[in-house]
């Protein structure tokens, strides 16, 4: 018998637009959340999610045959899809959301996310996507994710070596004390950390020829309801308030002194 060919790698790169990293937050006159009128980009996280998604590819070569964004949000979100477009991702899906909703919660996501992969004909091999989003540092996404699919999960990866003819993926993970290594078979969710930059790569500025190129790359549109999922979220914000400005700390001459200041404030010592 001929032996039969390896399948090609299908790998899919969750991304979120979120408020920039370089932009003070402040809350809204509401404070039922923060002033979303500033400027937008996409989630660190994500970005070196699909930065390792291309150099996966670049090591494999032919082995990947392609490269899926996928975003949940309101119609600017597209945006984000074609700066990942850009940077060297073969297709995206927009799961569209309205601009006034609010935005999904983790488990949603992951249930949306898992929907769109038992969609893919083809099959997901790989999913990357970031650790956490920096606009509510939730970090449960992935986890999520692989519990709904049953699938091997590495999260806070730094290096990512993938064997596509063993079908097994080779990735070091950030621990208290030290790194550990881990061998997933695919199919795999990974979760990226900002030490993959230091370790392995910086996301890559797309060049205005790949911008170019990225608006001719094939976008689908759905929706929650399309894919069977209810993204409602299960919580309710009730109020959002800045924290208390910090009052300028003094200078004391000795330890009297300093003792002294202590029981002013209320501070008093309990013998051991």
């Amino acid at each position: 018998m001929r032996p039969s060919a390896v399948r090609l790698l299908n790998i899919l790169v969750p991304i979120k637009r979120a408020v920039d990293y370089a932009v003070k937050i402040r809350v809204n006159p509401e404070q039922t959340g923060i002033d979303l009128n500033v400027k937008h980009s996409m989630n660190p996280f994500d970005e070196i999610a699909v930065e390792e998604a291309v150099r996966i590819r670049e090591r494999l070569k032919d082995a990947v045959k392609s490269i899926k964004v996928v975003t949940i949000g309101p119609p600017k979100s597209a945006e984000t899809l074609r700066t990942a477009l850009a940077m060297g991702a073969d297709s995206a899906v927009h799961v569209e959301i309205p601009e006034s909703a609010p935005s999904p919660e983790p488990l949603g996501v992951a249930k949306t996310l898992k929907a769109l992969i038992e969609r893919q004909k083809e099959g997901v091999d790989i999913v990357i996507l970031g650790k956490q989003a920096i606009d509510d540092d939730a970090g449960q996404t992935g986890q999520m994710l692989a519990g709904l699919m049953g699938w091997s999960q590495a999260t806070f990866a730094s290096k990512v070596e993938v064997n596509p003819e063993q079908k097994i993926a080779n990735i070091t993970r950030e621990i208290d004390g030290g790194l550990e290594e881990l061998r997933c078979k695919l199919p795999v969710i990974i979760t990226t950390d900002l030490r993959q930059v230091q370790l392995l790569n910086e996301p890559r500025y797309a060049s205005l020829p790949n911008i170019m190129k990225a608006k001719k790359k094939p976008v689908e549109k759905l929706t929650a309801a399309e894919l069977g999922v209810d993204i409602t979220p299960r919580l309710e914000t009730i109020k959002v308030t800045e924290p208390p400005k910090r009052v300028g700390g003094g200078k004391v001459a000795n330890v009297d002194e300093l003792l002294a200041k202590l029981k002013e404030a209320g501070f008093t010592g309990k013998r051991a």
